[in-house]
């Protein structure tokens, strides 16, 4: 675990002070994990590709949960029998600390750390989080997703590459990379785009959504089954795909126009999750930090059977 983080650490740009305590968050989470859910998973992801460059601990388990994590990050606070000083380090280490947890339902705990200190006049801006798990058994996920950052606007892209394994993803690692160096903003000419640079390739679904704060608007347009949703109204808006395959077949792209609620939530999948998730009964997950709410959807909403990718975006006020 230290040394994953370390090496993960060095990629992004820390100093050697920086990468010992991105390492003792990274420690102390396991250590959390295990004292008290006995299993979980902790996922350890560089940010510079989607954000500042920095690190970011994901914690992710179906154990007892917590009745108030707020009281159990208080130095010497434990239900262990242990010093209770692992969720106070945490605290005092990261740069961003959040969880969602339940008595009975387990965790899910995000630490980020960056390699330069936040802008002190950026009080608000778009966060996301993500979940990225390969197919069971392979070394690389066919799923990916790439963000393009405009003021207020946001351009989200996901591509979830045919089957699984190396060629999966070698084809949705074309569409992130076709997604950042092509030109223009509408999704319906971007996912145009990727149909033709992905024609070398095994093919891939994807689906583009362009978030438009200042005007209140979500563009959307897609190929194949990628699920789009927008949260935060009185119902949710499930954004609509056409059939087909980037770089195999693509007969119609179009966009379609969703209103944006004020305090909207995007969320992006691919078919590794479900299609029968609700926040329903999550009481004030919305309110959570955007990765925390990808490790929600990612705990109790996976398939197990294929690659997993989940994205969601959400207009913070700091």
């Amino acid at each position: 675990m230290r040394r994953h983080t370390a090496f993960i650490a060095a990629q992004e740009g820390f100093t050697e002070k920086g990468t010992a305590e991105v390492a003792i968050i990274a420690t102390e989470t396991a250590h959390n994990v295990l004292k008290h859910a006995g299993t979980g998973e902790v996922h350890i992801t560089g940010l510079s590709a989607h954000s500042e460059a920095g690190l970011e601990i994901l914690a992710i388990d179906k154990g007892p949960g917590m009745a108030n994590w707020h009281e159990c990050m208080a130095d010497g606070f434990s239900t262990a029998g242990t010093a209770g000083n692992g969720l106070g380090a945490i605290n005092r280490l990261a740069d961003a600390l959040d969880a969602y947890t339940r008595p009975g339902q387990g965790t899910v705990l995000v630490a980020r750390k960056f390699v330069a200190p936040k802008p002190a006049n950026r009080t608000e801006d778009w966060t996301l989080g993500a979940v990225r798990v390969p197919y069971p058994g392979e070394p690389s996920c066919g799923d990916n997703w790439g963000v393009r950052r405009n003021g207020s606007s946001l351009s989200l892209m996901l591509a979830d590459g045919l089957g699984h394994g190396v060629l999966a993803s070698d084809a949705s690692t074309a569409a992130v990379t076709a997604f950042h160096t092509g030109r223009g903003d509408a999704p319906a000419a971007i996912v145009g785009n990727l149909h033709s640079a992905l024609r070398s390739t095994r093919g891939a679904a994807v689906a583009v959504a362009r978030v438009e704060r200042e005007v209140g608007v979500a563009r959307y347009a897609g190929l194949g089954n990628i699920v789009g949703v927008l949260l935060g109204g009185p119902r949710p808006q499930f954004m609509v795909s056409h059939n087909g395959t980037a770089g195999l077949e693509a007969r119609r792209v179009q966009e379609f126009d969703y209103r944006l609620p004020p305090d909207a939530t995007v969320i992006m999948h691919s078919d590794g999750l479900t299609t029968s998730w609700s926040v329903d009964g999550y009481p004030g997950l919305l309110r959570r930090h955007p990765s925390v709410i990808a490790g929600i959807l990612y705990r109790d909403a996976s398939r197990g059977r294929d690659d997993v990718c989940v994205v969601v975006g959400r207009y913070i006020r700091e």
